[in-house]
């Protein structure tokens, strides 16, 4: 499963998605990933999820960052939740055809693995690919 939450800097994403990590930590007995590209969440998520910061990994683009996931899937079977923290931000890219592709890719992921993953994207909701609108 894929959720997107969308909208412009300083609509309450990243304490949206804090919120969700956390009780994830509660409900879940999976192992729990939370990424963003600094570590600005170190305090504000449980202990029980890992975070993982992109700098230390030069991850830049959707294909790094696609490569990136699936290598953290096949080293840890037991993840059930991956929480994204700013898309766009830890891509360096908010081009839509790219974003289109990104989530294609993301969609087989999911299916796949039983993954869920949930993203912060900081756009309008237009700005979108279709393929990512139904995940809103």
């Amino acid at each position: 499963m894929i959720k997107c939450i969308v909208g412009l800097k300083g609509h309450g994403k990243t304490k949206q998605l804090i919120a969700m990590v956390n009780e994830a930590a509660e409900n879940e007995s999976g192992s729990l990933i939370c990424i963003e590209k600094s570590p600005k969440l170190t305090y504000d998520i449980n202990h029980k999820c890992r975070l993982i910061d992109t700098v230390d990994y030069r991850v830049s683009g959707f294909e790094s960052f696609y490569g990136f996931l699936c290598g953290l899937y096949s080293q840890n079977y037991d993840i059930t939740s991956v929480f994204i923290d700013s898309l766009y931000k830890i891509t360096d890219d908010s081009d839509a055809e790219h974003s289109r592709e990104f989530f294609e890719k993301l969609e087989y992921l999911a299916d796949r693995t039983g993954i869920n993953f949930t993203i912060t994207i900081s756009a309008e909701v237009d700005e979108l690919p279709e393929i990512a609108k139904k995940y809103i």
